[in-house]
């Protein structure tokens, strides 16, 4: 599992162009949203989608199940080991 945390925040940096930041500067259970976390926004939520769809064949067909996948960088790798195609 913190093989997954470390790529997955690995991505979001890439993905979300967060060069200024490492994946030690993450905090594994801090919230995405909001000053507290990471502080994304909608728009960063899409692309996280689509990362999860291009590198884990995972579709997020219901839109009210994102607000927990995406509560933390913890939660969000239990929901990709749960449902990523193998």
């Amino acid at each position: 599992m913190e093989q997954l945390i470390d790529t997955l925040k690995s991505q979001i940096i890439t993905t979300l162009n967060l060069e200024d930041m490492s994946i030690d500067d993450i905090d594994t259970d801090a919230p995405l949203f909001g000053e507290d976390g990471l502080g994304l926004d909608s728009i960063d939520i899409l692309e996280l989608i689509v990362l999860l769809e291009r590198n884990y064949g995972i579709r997020l067909a219901n839109p009210a199940e994102g607000k927990e996948v995406f509560k933390s960088i913890r939660t969000l790798a239990q929901y990709v080991e749960k449902n990523r195609k193998k």
